[in-house]
C-alpha cells in the first residue's frame, strides 16, 4: 500500500510522487481519499509562477487542501470520528491531492450518505467563502456585488442570497456566468463589455450597494474605482458600505475623502482555528466567545449541500484521475474559459 501524491514540479507542470502511507500522529485520522478539488486560484497561481520563472533547482511542492473519503484508521482522541465513516477534510499539508491523507481531528467532518465525495471536496473553498460572507455581515434586503465568479465568488454569492441579500455578479468569462445561473445566481454582468457601474446602480436603485466582495486575483485598481461609484452615499456625499477582499487582488486604498466612510476588510482562511495547531489537533475554543470555528462553518456547509440549498455540482467541469493530474494543471492554467471545478478521482489501484 503506497501513498500517491500530486506535486507541482520545478517547471510548473504537475505530476505525482509515490511514498509510504503516513503514520498517524495523536488525534489524527487516516482517510482513504475518493475525491479532491483543485483550487484554480491559490494552487494554480503557484504553478503559474513556476511556469513563468522555472528554477531547475527548486524542489517539488505537494499541494491540495480539500478532499473527501472514508476513514480507515484513527489514533488518539478523535472525538466522534470512527473507522468506516464518510468524511470531508481540509487543511494545507493535510487534506492533499493524494489517495491517503492524515488529517487532524478538528479539520474533519462527517458527511451524510446523500452528499457525494465529489460535493464534499468543495468544503475548504466553501468555508473560505463563508468566512468572507461572515466578515461582510450581510443583512436581509441589502444589495451587494461579487466581483469574480470563480468557485469562491460563486459560493459566496449563493451564501449572500441565503442570507437574504440581493446580489449582482461581475464576471468576464461566459462559461462562469452560465455556471452561476445554474447555481441560482440570476444577475450577472460582464464588466468588460457592459457598463457595470450603471447596471449596478440600477440593480441597487435607489439605495446603492451596501457591500462588495472582491473574489479575484491580480490588479484590482480599476475594479475598486468602479465599485466605489456604486456604493451607497450618505447625505454629506461620502461613500459608505463594506468592501471585502477575499481574492488575491491588490487595490489602492487612500485615506480621507478619497475613500469616504467605506469599511474595507480583508478575509482569509476558513474561520477561527485554521492554522492554530493546538485547535486543529483537538483543543476547542469557548463557544460563548468563538461562535463560528472552522469546524462549525464546515458542518453548516455540508448541511446546506445536503439540503440542496448550496449548489456545487454545476461548478464541476472536469473529473480527472490523480495519475493524470498534469492534464488538470494544463487545463486550468491554459483554458480558464473551459475549466472551473476540477475534481481529482482516485483509481481503485491507488488504494
Amino acid at each position: 500500500m503506497k501513498k500517491i501524491t500530486a506535486v507541482i514540479l520545478p517547471d510548473g507542470k504537475l505530476g505525482t510522487v509515490v511514498g509510504d502511507v503516513p503514520e498517524l500522529k495523536e488525534n489524527e485520522v487516516l482517510i482513504r481519499v475518493s475525491a479532491s478539488l483543485i483550487s484554480p486560484g491559490t494552487e494554480m497561481n503557484l504553478a503559474r509562477k513556476r511556469r513563468e520563472n522555472p528554477d531547475p533547482d527548486a524542489g517539488e511542492i505537494t499541494f491540495g487542501y480539500s478532499n473527501a473519503g472514508v476513514i480507515v484508521q484513527v489514533k488518539g482522541d478523535v472525538k466522534n470520528l470512527k473507522v468506516g465513516m464518510r468524511v470531508a477534510a481540509m487543511g494545507a499539508g493535510a487534506a492533499e491531492h493524494t489517495n491517503y491523507a492524515a488529517v487532524p481531528v478538528n479539520l474533519v467532518v462527517p458527511i451524510p450518505d446523500d452528499v457525494t465525495f465529489e460535493q464534499a471536496a468543495y468544503l475548504s473553498l466553501a468555508a473560505t467563502s463563508l468566512q468572507a460572507v461572515r466578515r461582510t455581515e450581510p443583512k436581509l434586503g441589502e444589495y451587494g456585488a461579487v466581483l469574480g465568479l470563480g468557485i469562491v465568488g460563486n459560493l459566496a454569492a449563493q451564501l449572500y442570497r441565503l442570507s437574504g441579500a440581493r446580489v449582482l455578479g461581475w464576471e468576464t468569462i461566459a462559461s462562469r456566468t452560465e455556471i452561476a445561473h445554474r447555481c441560482g445566481i440570476p444577475h450577472v454582468t460582464d464588466f468588460m463589455k457592459m457598463d457595470a457601474v450603471s447596471l449596478s446602480r440600477e440593480f441597487a436603485s435607489p439605495y446603492g450597494l451596501d457591500f462588495a466582495l472582491f473574489a479575484f486575483g491580480g490588479n484590482g485598481e480599476k475594479a475598486f474605482d468602479e465599485v466605489k461609484k456604486c456604493m451607497k452615499v450618505s447625505a454629506d456625499g461620502h461613500a459608505m458600505g463594506r468592501i471585502v477582499l477575499v481574492g488575491g487582488c491588490r487595490v489602492p486604498v487612500d485615506g480621507g475623502a478619497a475613500s469616504g466612510n467605506l469599511d474595507i476588510l480583508a478575509s482569509s482562511r476558513t474561520g477561527a482555528g485554521y492554522h492554530d495547531r493546538a485547535w486543529e489537533y483537538g483543543r476547542d475554543y469557548p463557544p460563548a466567545f468563538v461562535q463560528f470555528t472552522t469546524q462549525r462553518n464546515a458542518r453548516e456547509l455540508i448541511r446546506l449541500i445536503a439540503e440542496k440549498r448550496l449548489h456545487v455540482d454545476p461548478m464541476t467541469t472536469h473529473r480527472i484521475k490523480l495519475e493524470n493530474v498534469a492534464e488538470a494543471g494544463d487545463l486550468l492554467i491554459d483554458h480558464p474559459d473551459r475549466a472551473l471545478g476540477v475534481i481529482l478521482e482516485m483509481s481503485r489501484g491507488d488504494c
